[in-house]
């Protein structure tokens, strides 16, 4: 029973004891609120600082509302100091929609599309001429482009100057001659091209016959049409040109980024830009070592297999090239950062954090893109967000880009109302400009500037850094001040000299 009352008795007290505390909150809403420096209770993150991830130069003593952005400032803690990687909170990870992807190896193929031009393969064209003097008679064929079938008769040729010969030859066989003679004045009239079929016309007629036909010796089209009727002719003179239509060339212009991944041989499936519903089967035969220098473009010719005739100079075809398929390490195109001179990627590691990572790219391959080195596969990184983690990462110096160590103390501001002008550290280079004070905090001041020439900036409102808390005290929000200062420093541009023009009306 006395063990009972004494339970009761040091609940009794144990509740009073809260009660007292939570009163003693309402009346005073100070009590219990910690500095963001003071050493903080076991268990709990020593936050050192808050700070606009999208601004990450100023630093605020307590927490609130970003007076850059609209969004709440982040806490950085103790513990994150030193560490060579970015935390980001999980919650604000959901609000900014940080999303992370794999990186997967993958079997790629290395085909790729272009558009080629029919043109006719120069290979099957013939040309069709006469090796003797005489004159068309006829013309059966009169216009270009004319669809002519293999033995089709062309013209009609009348030679004069194969009677002589034909009637030499026919006087020998009624003379009844030896065979040997007979042989030689045959070998005489193949000698000045006389066809052999006009031959065995002159023997079966018994007159020799000076009028011939020239037939088609390919089917195709006549490509070219030298002659009219009536005109004359001489030996060696052409007289059609004909092109064969049962294959053609599709001559594409492909970059010399993609020529080298062509080799003679590939396989092409081509369809009609038109009617994409007809295909047609091809294969690269030519590589024209030449690069325009205009383009930047090598052309290739693919033979494509033209059996009914459907495909016709000029028409345009979307080529699909195939090619070995091989194995490569890729990942999101939208993963890495291009900054003009290196690709950085955003990598999550085992432990929740983030680190910024040199990569070397290989091939451009759509959505996605070949990594040749910097990453493993079954890695993690960032596909969206990555700005807001590298703003982190510049603010840790992770990146190298702006300097973490600390300002040395400037020397105290010199009397009220007279120019500010702490001793500046040595720099690259320093800049100039004119503007208004908005706002003046311990770490920056934030000016509406007009434009800097020497950077090339155009007016703006922006914060620079304070070399220390007690410099430029003398400056206010609306006063007009000419400024100098330089880049480095915690935010990236810290102001060297502030000098009020005039005071705000």
């Amino acid at each position: 029973m006395k063990r009972t009352h004494l339970t009761a008795a040091v609940l009794a007290a144990v509740a009073f004891a809260a009660g007292g505390f939570l009163v003693g909150r309402q009346l005073q809403p100070g009590l219990g609120k910690a500095p963001a420096t003071a050493a903080a209770s076991a268990g709990e993150r020593k936050v050192l600082y808050w700070h606009d991830p999208m601004v990450p130069g100023p630093r605020f003593d307590k927490p609130g509302k970003s007076p850059f952005m609209d969004m709440q400032l982040v806490p950085v803690y103790a513990d994150q100091q030193g560490d060579a990687g970015v935390r980001v909170s999980a919650q604000l990870q959901q609000n900014l929609g940080i999303r992370t992807a794999t990186v997967t190896r993958t079997q790629v193929a290395s085909s790729f599309d272009a558009i080629g031009t029919v043109q006719f393969d120069e290979r099957l064209t013939e040309a069709v001429q006469t090796r003797v003097n005489g004159y068309v008679e006829r013309l059966l064929v009169r216009a270009p482009m004319e669809y002519v079938r293999r033995g089709e008769p062309l013209v009609v040729i009348y030679a004069p100057d194969w009677l002589a010969a034909q009637n030499e030859y026919l006087a020998l066989q009624r003379l009844g001659v030896s065979q040997d003679l007979l042989d030689a004045a045959r070998q005489r009239l193949r000698a000045l091209s006389i066809p052999d079929a006009l031959l065995r016309q002159s023997e079966q007629l018994g007159t020799a016959q000076a009028r011939f036909r020239i037939p088609a010796p390919v089917s195709g089209v006549v490509a070219e049409l030298g002659i009219r009727e009536g005109v004359a002719v001489t030996p060696g003179m052409t007289l059609f040109r004909i092109a064969g239509l049962e294959k053609v060339w599709a001559v594409a212009e492909v970059p010399e980024a993609q020529a080298v991944r062509l080799t003679r041989g590939q396989k092409v499936k081509a369809a009609l830009q038109a009617d994409p519903s007809h295909t047609f089967e091809g294969e690269l035969k030519e590589i024209v070592p030449q690069v325009s220098a205009n383009t930047r473009t090598v052309q290739a010719r693919f033979e494509v297999a033209n059996p009914q005739g459907r495909l016709t100079p000029g028409m345009l075809l979307r080529l699909q090239v195939a090619g070995p398929a091989t194995s490569r390490l890729v990942l999101p195109a939208e993963a890495v950062i291009r900054t003009g001179t290196r690709a950085v990627t955003i990598v999550r590691r085992g432990d929740g954090s983030f680190e910024p990572r040199d990569v070397q790219l290989g091939a451009d391959l759509g959505d996605t893109v070949e990594v040749a080195q910097g990453l493993n596969e079954g890695e993690q990184v960032v596909a969206s967000g990555q700005f807001l983690i590298d703003s982190e990462a510049r603010l840790k110096s992770v990146l190298g880009a702006m300097a973490m160590a600390t300002a040395p103390a400037a020397p105290p501001a010199s009397a009220a109302g007279s120019a500010s002008a702490p001793a500046a550290s040595a720099a690259a280079a320093t800049h100039v400009g004119d503007g208004k004070v908005e706002r003046v905090t311990a770490e920056a001041i934030t000016i509406s500037h007009g434009p800097i020439p020497s950077l090339k900036w155009p007016p703006m409102t922006m914060g620079f850094g304070k070399p220390n808390a007690k410099a430029f005290a003398d400056v206010k929000p609306g006063d007009t001040v000419h400024f100098e200062f330089r880049e480095g420093g915690p935010s990236d541009y810290e102001l060297l000299a502030v000098t009020r023009k005039k005071a705000a009306q």
